[in-house]
């Protein structure tokens, strides 16, 4: 399709797809006729606004002369036109130092990587962690303060997680030993989630044989994984910076569109199938508009990019949802960015 539009037809395009992602408003002949590298008269443009018309590249939203891009117009805009830029030294600089403040557990990792992309993007940002659970390769508990333990978990993708949970604050040192040698010997080789029902069970079963402080350790701790292997074994979908998306709500068309986008982040199931598609290619990914049932007449877009830890296996997905008149040429190296970096952390 970009083959076959000649320069006057390029020229007229590309000016009224950048107004639109500049200002959200449609442009007529006669600015266009003022904005134009090549000579061409108001006349001529509407003849040439009217062929790419035609062509469902572009519409008019009201009867004014005015035009702006259709979804498939934005799409081909995006695939064959677009010059992708390069973000900033500040703009680098914010996310990594946001991802070198997170601590060490993933999902504060992932939530603060959603919040600073939320923010230099001005749209909201959603992220999707591990769906896979990796077999658990040890587990240690380790006393941090009276009545304060951390508990340690290292999977055999090399993800390392910790969460601090209470003990009782008299915990003779051997107990998290104890409870550490009990764990490992259950554990390594499974899943969090095949194994945490089967443990808990067995601890029920092995009451006389476990040390009381020892149980209470080991469920302690595993109640601070149990909730979580829950949780991601159906994906873990993190979205912030929905505010944003208020800030121009001439982008989205109206109030209504605003809130069935809204409806659309929180329908986990359906935008975790979104994300998955990331998988099923490299690079990033573009889902303009009508492109995705998700955001069909919400007049959204979303840019997204896979995850890989350091075996090339792709682990989750990041991205950003925006009006459709995102600033695409930023955005998109934004994405690409934080995802590889992200993926560098993991090691």
């Amino acid at each position: 399709m970009i083959s076959e539009l000649n320069e006057r037809s390029r020229g007229v395009f590309c000016q009224i797809v950048e107004n639109y992602v500049e200002t959200g408003e449609p442009i007529g002949s006669r600015t266009l006729a003022k904005r134009l590298s090549i000579n061409l008269s108001p006349a001529s443009i509407r003849n040439v606004m009217a062929d790419l018309e035609d062509a469902g590249l572009l519409f008019s939203p009201h009867t004014s002369s005015g035009r702006l891009p259709t979804d498939k117009g934005l799409r081909l805009f995006v695939d064959g036109i677009l010059e992708i830029g390069n973000l900033t030294k500040t703009e680098r600089r914010a996310i990594e130092k946001q991802c070198a403040g997170s601590s060490h557990s993933m999902g504060s990792l992932l939530e603060d990587v959603t919040t600073v992309l939320s923010g230099l993007s001005g749209c909201a940002s959603i992220v999707m962690a591990p769906k896979k659970e990796s077999p658990l390769k040890h587990i240690e508990f380790v006393s941090l303060s009276p009545g304060r333990t951390l508990v340690v978990l290292v999977a055999e993708n090399g993800i390392v997680e910790n969460r601090i949970f209470t003990t009782p604050t008299a915990l003779p040192p051997g107990v998290l030993i104890e409870a550490t040698n009990y764990l490992n010997s259950s554990l390594v080789g499974r899943t969090l989630s095949e194994a945490y029902e089967e443990i808990m069970i067995e601890l029920e079963n092995q009451r006389e044989k476990l040390d009381q402080l020892v149980k209470k350790v080991v469920e302690s701790g595993l109640a601070e994984w149990g909730s979580e292997a829950n949780h991601v074994n159906g994906g873990s979908l993190i979205v912030r910076g929905q505010a944003n998306l208020l800030d121009d709500v001439t982008a989205i068309a109206d109030l209504e569109n605003v809130r069935g986008l809204f409806g659309a982040l929180e329908t986990k199931e359906e935008m975790l199938k979104l994300l998955s598609l990331a998988e099923a290619a490299e690079g990033v990914q573009i889902f303009i508009g009508s492109d995705n049932k998700l955001f069909n007449m919400t007049g959204c877009s979303m840019v997204v990019n896979s995850f890989k830890n350091s075996k090339e296996q792709i682990v989750g997905a990041i991205g950003v949802v925006g009006p459709t008149r995102m600033n695409y040429g930023r955005i998109i190296p934004m994405v690409d960015y934080t995802a590889k970096l992200i993926g560098k952390l993991m090691g």
